[in-house]
């Protein structure tokens, strides 16, 4: 049901995402946890629920994620100390994966971005071929009757 889209490229060409829509899901979900965190206390069985939770969360992104990226997430997120971390432990474990997950969103869509520019400058070149055409005859144009005394080329 389109969740196999095609990979999402990243600055470098071995980073990617295999499934954004399911990214965009759990992403969602780790802000809206961690809202909840910062929100109420938790008991102790919450903690416990928010923490298994959190897990599974890093489980399924490995899923989703190249091996580089893969990496680099294991390298960001810390384990628990405990079975029943704190209400600080986890507001900084979400916080953190938030902000990861921010910023491999930022970098898709720059890398969007970049994409979408340079295939729009190769619209423009194709619907212009003449613009390439008078670019190799510098100085052929109306206007310039001394074409032959000019060659083309760089001056300094």
């Amino acid at each position: 049901m389109g969740e196999e889209a095609p990979a999402v490229l990243n600055d470098e060409a071995t980073e990617q995402v295999t499934q954004p829509s399911k990214l965009i899901r759990i992403a969602t979900m780790v802000r809206t946890m961690l809202d909840e965190v910062r929100r109420a206390p938790l008991d102790d069985a919450g903690r416990r629920a928010l923490r298994e939770i959190h897990e599974r969360s890093l489980r399924e992104l490995q899923g989703v994620l190249s091996p580089d990226l893969q990496e680099e997430l294991a390298k960001m997120v810390l384990p628990f100390s405990s079975e029943t971390p704190s209400e600080s432990e986890l507001r900084v474990s979400q916080a953190q994966l938030v902000g990861w997950l921010e910023g491999l969103f930022h970098g898709i869509q720059a890398s969007l971005f970049t994409q979408q520019a340079m295939a729009q400058q190769q619209l423009e070149e194709m619907r212009n071929p003449r613009s390439l055409e008078m670019g190799m005859q510098t100085g052929s144009g109306p206007g310039n009757e001394s074409n032959e005394a000019h060659p083309p080329g760089a001056y300094l």
